[in-house]
């Protein structure tokens, strides 16, 4: 599974990286955070139809006619167009490669609204003895930032909604994590993974055109041996009110590869306010 990322670099840089323009719902500065857990908001990379108008004619099925790259905001927990609220996205922050084509949830979102979840790096925690877990953190071995392969969505709703034109809606656009069996460099830390694009797979996995159901399958599979590296680090990450450049820190004699003091991370359900 894929339940926590950091995400601290400026989205202005990374905009860039990605070649992308910044959306009007993110501030190029950012805010910095070393622990975000689900339901909060996240960045993303997708290619978006070039207007509002376009956009409601992709959301019925229509491939749009003009489309542009952009870095934007979505809140994790991905919620289909036909759920009655949110409360869903509790569930749905991560989509398993094997039946993402085909669950209702996300077979819609499959079709074309993929998006690559973009991250610093990521934590995962190592099973223990008596139910304990020791939490690693993830980055890619090349020092560029992730992009993890994912879905997002348009929920058309929100406070009042029902009083309001289907057209005039408050929207929230909302995003999933695409999780496949562990490859090597998850080693014996878990045995899933989120799927981590490869530069050269980006335009074949965004293009919201491309319908070939068994070429995008094909992407979603465990990154090669070397792509990513991890540390072990501080049991604090596990409760979400900690938040810092501290908590992707080493931990002392992480190297020496001993025992580490290991403990059930604090899972605190996040609200829906970011």
């Amino acid at each position: 599974m894929c339940g926590r990322i950091a995400l601290y670099s400026e989205p202005d840089h990374l905009a860039r990286i990605f070649d992308a323009l910044l959306g009007s719902d993110v501030d190029p500065s950012g805010r910095p955070s070393w622990n975000v857990p689900p339901t909060r908001s996240i960045l993303g990379v997708a290619d978006v139809p070039d207007s509002e108008a376009a956009l409601s004619a992709e959301g019925s099925g229509a491939v749009p006619s003009g489309v542009h790259r952009e870095l934007g905001r979505y809140r994790w927990g991905l919620v289909p167009s036909w759920a009655k609220d949110p409360s869903m996205a509790n569930r749905t922050f991560n989509a398993r490669a094997e039946t993402v084509a085909s669950k209702p949830s996300f077979r819609a979102a499959f079709t074309s609204r993929r998006l690559a979840v973009v991250a610093d790096g990521f934590y995962e925690w190592k099973p223990g003895p008596r139910k304990t877990r020791q939490p690693y953190y993830f980055t890619r071995a090349d020092g560029q930032p992730l992009a993890l392969a994912g879905l997002w969505e348009q929920w058309w709703g929100g406070p009042g909604a029902a009083d309001e034109p289907e057209g005039e809606r408050p929207a929230m656009r909302t995003c999933t994590v695409i999780t496949t069996e562990a490859g090597p460099d998850m080693g014996d830390i878990h045995h899933r993974m989120p799927v981590v694009l490869d530069p050269a797979v980006l335009d074949e996995w965004l293009d919201p055109a491309n319908r070939d159901k068994p070429e995008l399958e094909s992407l979603l599979v465990a990154s090669p041996a070397g792509t990513l590296v991890h540390r072990r680090v501080a049991r604090t990450v596990g409760n979400v009110r900690n938040d810092g450049p501290e908590l992707i820190e080493a931990e002392p004699g992480e190297s020496t590869l001993t025992q580490p003091d290991l403990i059930e991370p604090e899972l605190i359900q996040p609200t829906l306010d970011d």
